[in-house]
């Protein structure tokens, strides 16, 4: 009996691993187009892949994306700065890309917010 729960624990695993990692690599996918200089917010990424209400999924697939990714162009819906350690560095890149804030610290989302609809994406 053990051994036949082990089994179906063990599939369901790699069942599991097998969507997520999916899931991430969609995600990567579509960051990866995202341009110099836009941001897109996690909510935004989420419904572009088809998964409305997956944004802490993005999130989660952001936290251990590729080196080579433009991370720092993921934000959150109203233009904060995710990234805990890391949201001065996000912040410093933006600003290198010529991304504009507001007075309050968060980006102009409607200056610089990536229109992704306007593009012929395919995933």
């Amino acid at each position: 009996m053990n051994r036949i729960v082990e089994s179906l624990r063990e599939g369901l695993v790699q069942g599991v691993e097998r969507i997520v990692s999916s899931f991430f690599k969609q995600v990567y996918d579509f960051v990866g187009c995202v341009p110099f200089g836009r941001v897109i917010s996690y909510g935004q990424v989420a419904r572009a892949l088809g998964r409305p209400r997956a944004a802490r999924e993005v999130g989660w697939a952001m936290r251990c994306c590729p080196e080579f990714l433009p991370w720092q162009r993921v934000v959150m819906a109203d233009g904060s700065i995710a990234g805990g350690v890391y949201a001065e560095a996000r912040r410093a890149l933006l600003k290198a890309e010529g991304v504009g804030f507001l007075p309050d610290g968060r980006v102009d989302m409607d200056t610089f917010q990536w229109r992704y609809e306007d593009f012929e994406l395919r995933f």
